[in-house]
């Protein structure tokens, strides 16, 4: 029975060739051990092309790619001056900048209304420009200022180190703290005599090398003037200076004056302390300050228009980067309207 039914299948597909094994393949549920019997479909992926040959093959050609065309800058229209209303949202218009004399007389207002103490004290917040070139910027400083009149009851503690009987005399008289010469190292080095400034004339330096690593920043340097022979001028300055350290993000927040104090003192020593900022960065690289906010202990901060208090060449500067500006607008003005038309 099985030999008659094998011949007949194998009639069948010898009269239909091998196009009826391929359909048979197609179909193996049908038939799934003859099919695999006759065809071994093993579906492997190609053989993926090595980077060398890619590299070789594409070396001989090279691939121009167009550069973008660049962008061409639009001014950006600025916010307007000032509101028009009393109740109005301060992102949507630019901040008001006030004359000296106004903000100190809005400041005095402020402590009115507000009921708080009138001698509070009076700070002024500098933002500086520190880049001078490209790849160089002005370093992190902290600086001292005399201004010329003072705020400050309490006297800040100075020790000058000085071996000679009149100079310790001298410094008596114009209140240093303690005077003397390598008996006044031991007692640094042992902790018992802290003061805020040290002074010392030069003769001094050789025997102060150990308080280098105790002093730190408070060593005597040439640099800042605590190292000379004119001990009253140096008493006179350091006893009443106002310090001041640049922090982070290029700020310094300083203190200037207190509220109870006539408004050209208060603007005396603000001029006094940008004239002191600004030697620190040449005035060949531009301005230093690029912004100046006046503010009382409890109000609001209001911006100045320091440019008055800036050094002379620095204001020539600052008006011709302007009328440069300027020229480029309109310059890029005219070129916007010629390719319009």
């Amino acid at each position: 029975m099985a030999a008659p039914m094998l011949r007949c299948c194998l009639r069948a597909v010898s009269a239909h060739g091998p196009s009826r094994i391929f359909t048979i393949s197609k179909h193996s549920a049908v038939v799934p051990g003859f099919a695999n019997l006759l065809i071994s479909s093993r579906p492997y992926a190609a053989k993926k092309e090595s980077s060398k040959k890619k590299s070789r093959s594409g070396a001989g050609k090279k691939t121009s790619k167009p550069e973008p065309a660049p962008k061409k800058k639009r001014n950006k229209p600025g916010l307007p001056c000032g509101p028009t209303d009393d109740v109005y949202l301060t992102w949507y218009y630019q901040r008001p900048v006030y004359e000296a004399e106004v903000a100190v007389d809005m400041l005095k207002k402020f402590q009115q209304l507000d009921f708080t103490d009138p001698r509070q004290h009076v700070y002024a917040d500098f933002t500086l420009d520190m880049a001078k070139d490209t790849k160089k910027a002005v370093e992190p400083f902290a600086a001292a200022v005399l201004l010329p009149y003072q705020f400050v009851d309490d006297f800040h503690k100075v020790v000058v180190f000085t071996e000679n009987a009149d100079e310790a005399a001298l410094a008596k008289e114009h209140g240093a703290v303690a005077v003397g010469g390598s008996e006044l190292v031991k007692s640094i080095l042992g902790g018992h005599l802290e003061a805020d400034y040290y002074v010392t004339v030069p003769s001094m330096i050789p025997k102060l090398t150990t308080l280098r690593p105790v002093l730190k920043d408070k060593y005597p340097k040439s640099k800042n003037g605590s190292v000379g022979y004119d001990i009253p001028k140096m008493l006179n300055f350091f006893r009443a200076c106002c310090e001041y350290t640049v922090e982070r993000d290029n700020l310094i927040k300083t203190c200037i004056a207190t509220l109870d104090m006539p408004n050209d003192q208060i603007v005396a020593n603000l001029d006094a302390m940008v004239k002191d900022v600004c030697k620190y960065k040449p005035l060949s690289y531009g301005s230093f300050v690029t912004r100046l906010i006046i503010r009382s202990s409890t109000s609001e901060g209001l911006g100045l228009k320091f440019e008055r208090f800036l050094p002379q060449e620095a204001i020539k500067e600052k008006a011709e980067e302007k009328v440069e500006g300027d020229d480029r607008d309109d310059s890029g003005d005219e070129e916007e309207m010629q390719q319009s038309k």
